[in-house]
């Protein structure tokens, strides 16, 4: 059996790694296109915090939470252990009035998740012994099984180790051929024969797929995070901050703090850094945590999230084109719910059962 898959972001190159870690020919296709979500993603991991309420994302983002610890053995066996994944806890940054409701939300969604640990209030003293440059004067809840990863060294691992497993890469411009199922994907000029495909083609989706007849509503969002840095501190160990707006701070181990992001639905693929986005992104960045005034800024990514039509990914088969199916559409939720994304669709491709009911994630709805 052959599979291609057009797209090896997170999502593309998790499934290669899984169909080729059981015994599939798996042929990965990539555009090499500037503002790939997974090259620019903050690499946060905590569902159980998250403010959106749909049960349904609920439970595959924390499924997908809970894959990485099967997927962290299994690559180390690999050999690829530098994937920048370390369970540094989150601190969600709130206020004395909603304190205690927030608190139950979150332990309750924690109590079906063994990573998550035992989320716990803390004091705005505490939060800022965990991350020093807060000026947060309310309590945080803090739940310890958070954690932080780099999405460019988990993807370039699955690739590296599907590789290893005998997946062939191919860069070019994607095509797929259809006629009444799928016959295969040309890639400038060559036809790679399948018997599956996978489109995994993020915000780009559409163009791969609208001229075989098939309409996902998925849209770019442009997302411009920074990175700075803190000369000679050790930032390792501190926590994801999730601030009381949609910004988001979290740590690496190399004295960098990733500041971010925007959300702008409306630039299309207009892949540049703005000085309105600077302006946002730094402005919430400083509000939080002021101590960050005196950092270096390193450098500022663009990504493209694929927005569906709601919260929820858009995952499965296409009835319509037998041998097609859709993994895309996760949005902001891209290395939480991707590597999972991309087992639940390589099961798909090998027409076994995805180990999840897919009714709520129908790509064509």
């Amino acid at each position: 059996m052959r599979v291609v898959i057009v797209g090896s972001g997170i999502v593309g190159a998790s499934a290669g790694y899984e169909l080729a870690r059981t015994g599939v020919d798996v042929v990965l296709v990539d555009s090499l296109t500037p503002g790939r979500a997974t090259s620019a993603g903050a690499g946060i991991i905590c569902p159980w915090s998250s403010r959106v309420e749909d049960p349904d994302w609920h439970r595959i983002a924390v499924t997908g939470a809970e894959h990485y610890q099967g997927l962290l053995a299994s690559l180390s066996a690999d050999g690829e252990t530098e994937l920048g994944y370390r369970r540094v806890g989150s601190l969600r940054l709130v206020s004395e009035a909603e304190s205690d409701e927030a608190l139950r939300r979150v332990a309750e969604r924690a109590t079906e998740s063994p990573t998550a640990g035992e989320p716990e209030l803390i004091t705005a003293r505490r939060a800022r012994e965990l991350f020093p440059p807060l000026a947060h004067e309310g309590p945080a809840i803090h739940v310890p099984g958070a954690a932080r990863l780099d999405g460019r060294a988990v993807r370039d691992a699955l690739r590296r180790a599907a590789v290893r497993r005998g997946a062939r890469i191919v860069d070019g411009t994607a095509a797929i051929v259809a006629d009444g199922a799928v016959r295969g994907v040309r890639v400038d000029g060559e036809l790679l024969g399948a018997d599956a495909v996978i489109a995994a083609a993020g915000a780009w989706s559409p163009r791969l797929l609208e001229p075989i007849g098939v309409r996902v509503r998925v849209a770019p969002q442009r997302g411009q995070i920074m990175h700075l840095r803190l000369p000679g501190v050790d930032t390792a160990d501190w926590p994801v901050v999730l601030t009381r707006t949609p910004h988001y701070l979290l740590a690496f181990d190399d004295s960098r703090v990733v500041v971010g992001a925007t959300r702008e639905d409306h630039a299309g693929f207009d892949h540049r850094v703005t000085a309105a986005g600077m302006a946002e992104v730094l402005g919430e960045a400083l509000s939080a945590a002021p101590g960050l005034a005196g950092a270096t800024h390193v450098e500022t990514r663009i990504g493209f999230r694929p927005m569906g039509p709601d919260v929820l990914p858009l995952l499965g088969p296409v009835p319509q084109v037998p041998g097609l199916v859709v993994a895309n559409g996760l949005g902001a939720s891209g290395l939480t719910i991707g590597p999972y994304a991309g087992v639940v669709a390589a099961r798909l491709a090998r027409r076994t059962d995805p180990g999840i009911d897919l009714a709520a994630y129908d790509p064509l709805r």
